[in-house]
């Protein structure tokens, strides 16, 4: 991905002041890179157990991750 990010479609700033990738990012990125990100669109599919399987739970209840 050799392009610029845009704030507000490609990332975030949460309220601790990191950069938060949003779901788009993550698509045009293409895979899950294992990091647990908050937004990602592939079911946390290379996160390592135990942490998928949290992160499934949280996400499945409509709490951000």
């Amino acid at each position: 991905m050799n392009q610029q990010l845009v704030e507000g479609v490609d990332f975030y700033y949460n309220v601790d002041g990191y950069i938060v990738l949003t779901e788009k990012y993550h698509l045009d990125k293409g895979f899950c890179c294992g990091n647990g990100c908050r937004h990602c669109p592939y079911s946390y599919e290379n996160v390592p157990e135990p942490k998928r399987s949290e992160l499934m739970k949280r996400k499945g209840k409509g709490n951000k991750v």
